[in-house]
């Protein structure tokens, strides 16, 4: 009887740090997205105050690569999710 409970414990506990660890990773994605948007959004703005004759092209160029971790990070948080609602086995 022991044996059964103390599997049935080991499984709960591996489900409980899972989930805990999808949403640990999700966290992070998110900061981590902000942080480099953010950092895109700074330097292009520094670089069209140097150069206002190219904010055109600075501001297209910083939009796809806000665009392009944005997705990034929109399919990380999606494998985080999805990790979390499935169960181990």
């Amino acid at each position: 009887m022991l044996t059964v409970l103390s599997v049935i414990l080991e499984y709960t506990m591996a489900i409980a740090l899972s989930k805990s660890v999808a949403a640990i990773g999700a966290g992070i994605v998110v900061i981590a997205a902000s942080f480099g948007i953010s950092k895109i959004g700074a330097n292009a703005m520094d670089a069209i105050a140097r150069q206002p004759q190219a904010a055109g092209d600075i501001r297209s160029g910083m939009i796809l690569s806000a665009a392009l971790i944005e997705g990034v990070a929109l399919i990380a948080v999606i494998v985080c999710m999805l990790s979390y609602f499935v169960q181990l086995g």
